[in-house]
């Protein structure tokens, strides 16, 4: 088994095809042929369905595991040639869409400015969706939110954001100004789905308050849950940054009985950053110290990742 042969498997699977793979690899098909089955061979199994050109199952597990040791070398190279503190290489960073919006303009001009050999690849989604991909070494690392509860993985906590009930300017209860928790228990709500890490927050939250959140319907995803909200489909809680203040026609509730969503930095343990998600890991910081002030509902400091808000 080689490098050659893990490169193909992976590039017949981004590209569909063995021709389109060895485009991409600025090769010849044969050759990608070639190593696909020299691979199967020494595996002892069949790692693409020639019929369909779809994966195996089989081969969908050797493309995981190819696509990390790829990563791997990269990094390895990266790391070696930013000895001489250049810093250069790949770092691929998954992040929430609720803080992309405004975090990502800050962070990638600043990593530009400081690390200009340093190349963002950068993937959006809910954290349970980015969370596996820094498992699997698909990405180095993500900013996502907590809980997430994985011995695999180091989380530095960022910031801490409220959680606020969004209605629609013609809901029931576009009239207040803050609620109390006790009073959504049984109203139907947009709520993400169970296991997630946003709806384990609000379920403990519901559930010291002895109040049982009512699912008019579950959605992955904090921007479309506050979407769906604009648009008038029902009502969500979701985190201060879904609901920018110069967007109109809607309503935040204050509701105290919600704890803060905590927004954290997370990879794996184990191997360590390369040099290139160090560089954006240091930058970061400093861009979260420098902006979360201008976002309304996000809070820094020691002080700022209560259980609950006072």
């Amino acid at each position: 088994m080689d490098v050659r042969q893990l490169a193909a498997i992976v590039a017949v699977a981004d590209h569909g095809t063995f021709s389109a793979a060895a485009r991409a690899l600025y090769t010849v098909q044969s050759n990608v042929s070639g190593h696909v089955a020299k691979l199967e061979r020494e595996l002892g199994v069949t790692l693409i369905d020639r019929a369909n050109g779809g994966l195996t199952e089989q081969g969908e597990r050797v493309v995981e595991r190819a696509r990390r040791v790829l990563h791997e070398i990269d990094d390895i190279a990266a790391d070696i040639a930013s000895l001489d503190d250049d810093v250069s290489g790949d770092a691929r960073i998954g992040v929430i869409g609720t803080t992309a919006r405004w975090l990502m303009p800050q962070l990638l001009g600043a990593v530009a400015e400081r690390y200009p050999r340093v190349h963002p690849i950068v993937s959006e989604g809910s954290t349970t969706t980015i969370v596996p991909g820094v498992l699997s070494g698909q990405l180095n690392a993500a900013i996502i939110h907590l809980p997430v509860d994985d011995p695999e993985l180091e989380v530095e906590p960022l910031f801490a954001e409220d959680l606020l009930l969004l209605v629609h300017g013609s809901h029931p209860l576009a009239d207040r100004d803050t609620m109390s928790l006790s009073e959504l228990d049984g109203v139907p709500l947009l709520l993400p789905p169970k296991g997630a890490a946003l709806r384990r927050v609000l379920d403990r939250a519901a559930a010291s308050a002895n109040v049982t959140l009512c699912a008019q319907a579950e959605i992955d995803g904090v921007r479309l849950l506050a979407s769906l909200v604009f648009d008038g489909y029902g009502s969500a809680i979701v985190p201060a940054t879904a609901a920018p203040r110069q967007l109109s026609g809607f309503r935040r509730i204050y509701v105290p009985e919600l704890p803060r969503r905590v927004v954290a930095w997370a990879r794996r343990r184990r191997p360590g950053p390369s040099a290139a998600t160090s560089a954006v890991a240091r930058t970061l910081v400093d861009v979260v110290r420098t902006h979360a002030g201008d976002q309304p509902g996000v809070h820094l400091g020691s002080d700022a990742f209560p259980l609950h808000r006072g």
